[in-house]
């Protein structure tokens, strides 16, 4: 799961900013070590502050400016089975990922390939099973009424003509 992204080098002492996926952003700190998506690469943060619009973060190892620049743009990562479990009405993006849509009439519509965040709430995109352009819709109570992961499907109620055969363009 990625938790996190370190960004461009923060002062002359080897410090970086970072963004944090997690709910509490400061919680970041407390998952231990930090993967490169690869796994061949470890971070751990030794100390961690709110910044500006990110957070402030010394990574061990990390001495200076030149050694924090080399990191700019690195997606950190935890196993899954780290993360506490989601609460009530909260769902981790991973989880979702792969999941059957079904329509409210109970057609199949197609299959979660991702969640978005684009600043102003999350999208989420399906694959149609019909083929043609995923489709993004607002990933919200009334747009995606049931979310099932343990039976491995989301019920959703799409505006009219989202996913008929006149909308599929063959764009993917």
């Amino acid at each position: 799961m990625c938790v996190g992204r370190i960004g461009a080098a923060h002062g002359a002492r080897g410090e970086v900013k970072l963004w944090s996926f997690t709910a509490d952003p400061m919680a970041i700190k407390d998952y231990g070590a930090l993967a490169t998506e690869d796994g061949k690469r470890t971070f751990t943060i030794e100390t961690l502050r709110p910044g500006k619009d990110f957070l402030v973060a010394r990574l061990a190892g990390v001495a200076d400016r030149t050694a924090a620049e080399k990191l700019g743009n690195l997606d950190l990562y935890i196993a899954r089975d780290r993360l506490p479990p989601a609460e009530a009405d909260e769902f981790y993006h991973a989880d979702l990922i792969g999941l059957t849509a079904i329509g409210t009439d109970g057609r199949e519509l197609g299959t979660v390939i991702a969640i978005h965040n684009f600043g102003a709430s999350d999208l989420i995109e399906i694959r149609p099973t019909q083929g043609g352009a995923t489709v993004m819709l607002p990933f919200t109570e009334a747009i995606v009424p049931v979310v099932d992961i343990a039976g491995g499907r989301i019920v959703v109620d799409p505006p009219e003509g989202t996913f008929t055969d006149s909308t599929a363009t063959g764009n993917e």
